[in-house]
C-alpha cells in the first residue's frame, strides 16, 4: 500500500491537474500576506487569514443570521478582504468594488437557499454556512478577481467540492471553523479557477450537485439585470444583541418582560425560593434544547441557560457565557425548574417562531409573557446608535479607540474609499492618525 501510493503519487505530479494546483500553491512561498484582525505582530497568506478571521467571526455565534437560516457575512467578508490586500499596488481594490463583490456574496447565497423549501427551517443534518457560505465566499470572490463566466461557473463548481458540514459539532469549539472554512474554502476555489481549474458547470442545477445537501432542492431561472432585484432589499439579517443562537433571543425578550413582573426594580434579586418552575414554549430545535450546559459553547446553544440567565440577571450580555456565570449555584438552581415545551403552531423557522415564558409561583400564581420578535429581528431591526455601541464594545476590546473610530468611518464611507486596504489597516490595530494619508474619498 504504501509503495503503490507513493508510485501513483508521484506519477500524478505529471498530470495536468497537479500542474495547475501547484501554480495555484506557489501563493504559500510568495511575499503575498493579509491582515490578521485585531493584530500588528503577524500576517498570514490569504487563504489562511480568511480562516481564521472567518473563525473570529463566528467564534461567540454573535454574527447576523438571516432567513432562510444561515450566517451570511463571516463567510465572506473575511475572504475578500483577505483577497483585497493580495492584489499589486497598481491595481488597489476600491471600497465600491469590495462592497459590490460582498453584496454578490450574500446574494449568492441567499438564491441558493430559496432554491429549497427546506431550507427555510432551522436546520437538522448540517451547517448551512458551510454549504452556502462556501458559495457565497466563491461567487465574492471570483467577482473581485473579476473572473469571466466560464471561470465563474467552475469557482462555484469547486467550491460546491468544499462543501458541508455535519450539525452534530454545534455547542463545540469546532463549530466557528465551519464558518472560517466556508471563507477559506471560497476564495481557494476562486483562485484555483483563477487558474484554469475546472468543475461540473451544471453544479448549481443538478440533485448530485448542491442538490445534495437539500430533498427538495428545486432551482429556478433568474430574473433578467434589468429587472434583478437583489434579496438584501427584501429580507434584511438579524444582528444579535448578545452572543448566543439566533432561537435564544426571542427566549431572553420574554424573559426579561416576565422578570420586570416579577422584580420591582433591576437591581432587586429574582425571588428563586418562590418559583416552582419555569416553562418555555419554543419550537422543537434539538441542537438548542440543553437543559445543564456545562460549558460556554453549549450555553450559547441553550433555550434554559439564556431564559435563566436573563430572569436572573435582567440582561443577557458577553458576561453571561463566562465560565464563572455558567456554573453558579443560583443559575443551577433556576435551570433544574426549567422545563421545554414545543406547541404544535410553534414551526422552528427564524421567520415565524415565537417564545413564551412562564413562571409558576408555589402561591399557585404565574407570570407569563410572550416574544413574537425579539429587538435586532429583521422586523424589528437595532437602532443605528445600538449598532454602533455594539461594535465599539467588540471592537474596542481588541483595537485602539482610533482605530475603532477608523473602521467606523470607513465603513460608512466604504462606497468613496480608492484604496480598501486602510479597512485592513485599521483592522489590525494602527493608529488612525498614521492613516490619514491613506484615506482618500472621492
Amino acid at each position: 500500500m504504501i509503495l503503490d501510493t507513493l508510485g501513483v503519487g508521484l506519477l500524478g505530479t505529471s498530470t495536468e491537474v497537479c500542474h495547475k494546483v501547484t501554480q495555484y500553491s506557489k501563493i504559500y512561498s510568495s511575499d503575498i500576506s493579509s491582515t490578521i484582525w485585531g493584530h500588528l505582530d503577524f500576517r498570514l497568506p490569504p487563504l489562511y487569514a480568511a480562516f481564521v478571521n472567518g473563525v473570529a467571526v463566528h467564534s461567540m455565534d454573535f454574527d447576523d443570521t438571516w432567513h432562510p437560516a444561515t450566517h451570511p457575512s463571516g463567510a465572506v467578508l473575511p475572504a475578500v478582504i483577505a483577497l483585497s490586500e493580495a492584489f499589486p499596488q497598481k491595481k488597489k481594490i476600491s471600497g465600491l468594488n469590495l462592497l459590490l463583490a460582498f453584496n454578490v456574496g450574500i446574494e449568492v447565497q441567499g438564491r441558493l437557499l430559496r432554491f429549497s423549501s427546506e431550507a427555510r427551517n432551522i436546520p437538522k443534518r448540517f451547517h448551512p454556512p458551510t454549504v452556502v457560505g462556501t458559495m457565497g465566499s466563491a461567487a465574492a470572490c471570483a467577482k473581485l478577481l473579476a473572473l469571466d463566466q466560464l471561470k465563474c461557473k467552475n469557482a462555484l463548481a469547486i467550491a460546491a467540492s468544499y462543501a458541508g458540514a455535519p450539525l452534530a459539532n454545534a455547542a463545540t469549539q469546532t463549530k466557528p471553523l465551519h464558518v472560517g472554512n466556508a471563507a477559506k474554502h471560497g476564495l481557494e476555489a476562486a483562485c484555483l479557477a483563477s487558474q484554469g481549474l475546472q468543475g461540473n458547470k451544471q453544479i448549481l442545477d443538478m440533485e448530485s450537485g448542491i442538490g445534495a445537501f437539500y430533498t427538495d432542492y428545486n432551482p429556478q431561472t433568474l430574473p433578467t439585470l434589468q429587472s434583478y432585484p437583489w434579496l438584501l432589499d427584501q429580507q434584511d439579517v438579524a444582528i444579535k444583541r448578545f452572543p448566543a443562537h439566533l432561537g435564544t433571543h426571542w427566549v431572553a425578550d420574554a424573559a426579561l418582560s416576565v422578570r420586570r413582573k416579577l422584580v420591582e426594580s433591576s437591581d432587586k434579586l429574582l425571588p428563586l425560593d418562590k418559583i416552582e418552575k419555569v416553562i418555555l414554549k419554543v419550537p422543537e430545535v434539538k441542537y438548542v434544547n440543553r437543559p445543564s450546559p456545562t460549558s460556554e459553547h453549549e450555553a450559547r446553544h441553550s433555550f434554559q441557560f439564556v431564559a435563566c440567565s436573563a430572569l436572573l440577571d435582567g440582561s443577557v450580555s458577553v458576561q453571561s457565557f463566562t465560565s464563572e456565570n455558567v456554573h453558579r449555584p443560583a443559575l443551577q438552581e433556576l435551570l433544574c425548574k426549567t422545563q421545554l415545551e414545543h406547541p404544535a403552531d410553534n414551526t422552528p423557522s427564524f421567520e415565524s417562531l415565537y417564545c413564551e415564558v412562564s413562571v409558576m409561583l408555589r402561591d399557585s400564581n404565574t407570570v407569563s409573557d410572550r416574544c413574537d420578535t425579539f429587538y435586532g429581528h429583521w422586523r424589528k431591526p437595532l437602532k443605528k446608535e445600538d449598532l454602533e455601541k455594539k461594535f465599539q464594545s467588540n471592537a474596542c476590546s481588541v483595537l485602539p479607540a482610533e482605530a475603532t473610530e477608523g473602521i467606523i468611518e470607513t465603513v460608512y464611507n466604504l462606497e468613496k474609499v480608492e484604496d480598501c486596504s486602510v479597512l485592513s489597516t485599521f483592522l489590525s490595530g494602527q493608529s488612525a492618525r498614521a492613516l490619514l494619508e491613506k484615506l482618500r474619498f472621492l
